[in-house]
């Protein structure tokens, strides 16, 4: 066991016996409770933990750590850890015995010596090291009384640390701190950009299973007539079979691209196989392989959560090997590590390729990329890789070409890896470089509005585009891809001027999102899109045609090395954010805190134009807030009238405080105890399915009707409560809440869950139609965000999910509540 790990042990099991003296964080107990008077310990406890080896290797028997100490020193405060003394000695019989006892032994003999003992107990290679087994407590022994809450808190304790030791104690060949301590690469970063990784390994990556043919009774029907399909065409026409009742199943461009590459796919496989030839798309009827489809659908939701738990299981099991490679010698997760699918290409808005067939990807097309040295992944069977790569300059693990664009796909690390938050703190850090050259630019562009040379007008009025409205640069499409145009692609009908300044921009922009804006520009701006759009132009033309991204990029680099126009959205996004931040006052509570940061958000998002349609469930959502906030004000007033038939002089006293007792009707009340009703027997319903589940899958009889009714009857019971009360007007409370006190108490916290649930139901309702995710994530420097948590006292997990404050431990760990974009 390292030192460090004593530490943790020692301050985890401290108690009120601590030295009052001490000036350090770590002299106050993290438990108040002192654990010696529940339980009297002798002088010396002994614990026996087992250890199991970290790794298979060439070693000697499984050692056991023998550890003693005081256990009125173990119970009490310890100096802090660069002060405390531990002393490390070998026992003539066991020398993987640790004695720990107050001595003079400094912190660098310590490590020494647990050098020494931890190279006698096992020697692993680097790779082994990958994935350590952990070690297991086993037994604990106690002498002179039981530790109740607190033993199992240090059992807890302990039992972590172990696992701890065993992963830190096979990579004990260098002279470096045994225990692993976690990459912080941002501490240290790579200052050659050119070389990504020095070892690369990896087990490849996950191809979708194999087809399964469909029941022989289920078939495609053609002109009344059953089709028999070689499975590679039975499985196209599946793709679209499931989508027959969808938007997409019946837009006629959708169709008609499926049909051809069906017809594609067909010929490619010799034909049916009954000899019936398809021409027309009208004759096809898909209605028995989609109503099959919709039967298996139907199964798997009515598996329990035991069954659906055990296949996530399963599933996990498969994708193990593939989620994790070996970086550097460090483990890291990695992303995309599936092949996609084959299917049905759906995108988004009108794009011309909706339909077309995302063909199935073989291993023969995949190109991998690792060490020289690593072993290569095996291909499923009867396969080989199409190309093996040793690219250290590249960061992605596999990659490989799709069919419908042309455009080659990439498996990469996941986004809590170093390599994707060296890439994200470059963009920020590259975002922030331009405010010291924002000066510059924009007094270039301002002096180039009135250029005699029109190249030089329209670099300088696209520059202001995309400086001041977020505009992105653009750039020319193919006519088989969606018509979504940027800054430089702007046509003649994409803009509408209407004197004095003021400009309309209507077009459809990244992922076929409409961008409407009616905004005011300089005059000069104003007076060189007239320019731009005189005669002989007209619809179809385009506005800006002497420049695109390209050019317009190149003459950026002027400025700033590595300066295009995608930084200036970057930089603008997250200048702004700082501004929005500026203004919100340190004042009220978490949740109202959290409304000021989203507006913030949102007015960012509007500036990029992250947009979203409402959700389908979004009025569900909105009634379900409002219908909670209503209980809760019913349940306020309810206990206002408690209050009252205790003491009815209150009402005079506290005005007030009763006014709204009487704001609610008795009809609104009955709707709210129907609500309430139901929703206690529906939960009580489906809690005795669940549990007859769970018990089904281990092989347990299930539970008694009894037990149902039993439940039941509570919900009867409070039915005839909640109208007992509204025909008397009676409140019936409970034995908990019999002074006025009590329910004083009890309202102030309904009255704050109120406040918090009127705020989050406002938040949801502006939100509704603004991708607040898209600018958090991309576009706003996360330091911002974890400045503003550590500012004004906001939880981080209130901003960012687990997943993403692993995506931005960086951020988190890196900057103080001081720091500014």
């Amino acid at each position: 066991m390292t030192v460090s790990s004593w530490d943790k042990m020692m301050d985890q099991s401290s108690s009120n016996e601590s030295n009052s003296d001490s000036s350090s964080d770590e002299d106050v107990p993290l438990a108040k409770t002192a654990v010696a008077k529940k339980s009297p310990v002798k002088a010396k406890s002994e614990a026996s933990l087992e250890l199991s080896s970290p790794v298979k290797s060439k070693t000697t028997k499984k050692k056991i750590h023998k550890v003693e100490y005081d256990s009125d020193e173990a119970l009490s405060s310890i100096p802090d850890k660069k002060k405390r003394k531990v002393k490390v000695k070998s026992d003539e019989d066991d020398d993987d015995k640790i004695n720990v006892v107050d001595s003079d032994t400094s912190l660098k003999q310590i490590k020494s010596e647990k050098r020494k003992l931890n190279k006698k107990k096992i020697v692993t290679s680097t790779r082994e090291t990958a994935s350590p087994k952990k070690g297991k407590l086993t037994k604990v022994k106690k002498e002179n009384g039981k530790i109740k809450k607190e033993a199992k808190k240090l059992k807890k304790t302990v039992k972590d640390e172990i696992e701890g030791e065993d992963e830190g104690s096979s990579n004990n060949n260098n002279d470096e701190e045994e225990d692993e301590e976690e990459y912080k690469w941002w501490e240290n970063q790579n200052e050659n950009d050119e070389i990504k990784w020095q070892s690369l390994i990896h087990n490849g990556i996950m191809f979708p299973p194999e087809y399964e043919p469909l029941p022989s009774h289920v078939k495609l029907y053609y002109d009344g007539q059953p089709v028999d399909l070689p499975p590679q065409v039975e499985e196209v026409a599946g793709f679209y079979a499931a989508l027959l009742e969808t938007d997409h199943g019946r837009n006629p461009i959708f169709q008609k691209n499926f049909f051809d590459d069906f017809l594609q796919v067909l010929k490619e496989n010799g034909g049916t196989q009954n000899g019936i030839e398809i021409k027309s798309f009208d004759k096809c009827d898909f209605t028995r392989m989609f109503k099959y489809f919709e039967l298996k659908k139907e199964e798997r939701k009515l598996q329990s959560p035991l069954e659906r738990k055990k296949l996530r299981e399963e599933r996990a099991k498969l994708e193990e090997p593939f989620k994790f490679c070996e970086l550097d010698g460090r483990k890291e997760q990695v992303g995309n590590f599936k092949v996609e699918p084959p299917d049905l290409f759906r995108g988004r808005g009108a794009h011309p390729k909706t339909g077309k067939l995302k063909r199935r990807v073989y291993p023969e097309d995949i190109t991998l990329n690792l060490s020289e040295n690593a072993p290569i992944p095996d291909p499923p069977k009867g396969h080989k890789w199409g190309m093996v790569r040793h690219d250290k300059t590249v960061q992605w693990l596999a990659m490989w070409k799709e069919n419908i664009f042309g455009t080659i796909k990439y498996v990469r690390l996941a986004a809590n890896s170093s390599l994707k938050g060296q890439s994200d703190l470059k963009k920020f850090e590259k975002a922030r470089q331009l405010k010291t050259h924002i000066d510059l630019i924009r007094k270039d562009y301002k002096r180039n509005l009135k250029s005699k040379l029109m190249l030089e007008r329209q670099k300088a009025v696209a520059i202001y585009l995309i400086d001041v409205f977020a505009l992105r640069a653009g750039g020319e499409k193919s006519e088989d891809e969606a018509d979504t145009v940027g800054c430089c692609s702007l046509r003649y009908e994409h803009v509408t001027l209407k004197p004095p300044n003021t400009v309309i921009f209507d077009f459809l922009g990244k992922d076929s999102i409409r961008y409407y804006q009616e905004v005011e520009v300089e005059k000069q701006v104003f007076k060189d899109l007239m320019i731009f759009k005189r005669p002989p132009k007209q619809p179809g033309h385009q506005l800006f045609d002497r420049l695109d991204p390209s050019i317009l990029n190149k003459h950026l680099q002027n400025y700033m090395s590595g300066l295009t126009a995608k930084v200036f959205r970057t930089y603008n996004a997250s200048k702004t954010m700082q501004d929005q931040l500026d203004l919100i006052p340190n004042e009220g509570t978490v949740a109202e805190k959290l409304l000021k940061y989203n507006a913030a958000n949102r007015t960012v998002a509007i500036l990029c134009n992250h947009q979203r349609t409402i959700s389908k469930s979004h009025a569900q959502s909105v009634e379900k807030a409002s219908s909670k906030i209503e209980e809760l004000i019913w349940q306020k007033i309810r206990y206002k009238k408690g209050m009252l038939q205790m003491d009815p002089t209150l009402k005079k006293k506290k005005f007030k405080f009763f006014k709204e007792i009487d704001d609610m009707t008795k009809e609104q009340e009955s709707l709210i105890h129907d609500r309430i009703i139901n929703r206690e027997t529906e939960k009580w319903e489906k809690k005795y399915v669940r549990d007859n589940d769970k018990l089904k899958f281990e092989g347990e009889p299930p539970l008694p009707e009894e037990t149902l009714k039993e439940w039941m009857n509570r919900v009867k019971e409070l039915k005839e409560q909640y109208k007992r009360e509204l025909d008397t007007g009676v409140i019936e409370l409970k034995p908990s809440q019999n002074t006025v006190e009590k329910l004083e108490k009890l309202i102030e916290k309904l009255e704050e869950r109120i406040k918090v649930s009127s705020i989050q139901l406002k938040d949801k309702e502006e939100n509704s139609e603004v991708s607040l995710g898209t600018s958090k994530i991309n576009y706003i420097d996360p330091r911002l965000s974890v400045v503003f948590c550590k500012k004004y006292n906001v939880p981080i997990e209130k901003i960012f999910t687990k997943t993403l404050r692993d995506k931005f431990k960086w951020a988190i760990e890196s900057v103080d509540e001081e720091w500014r974009f």
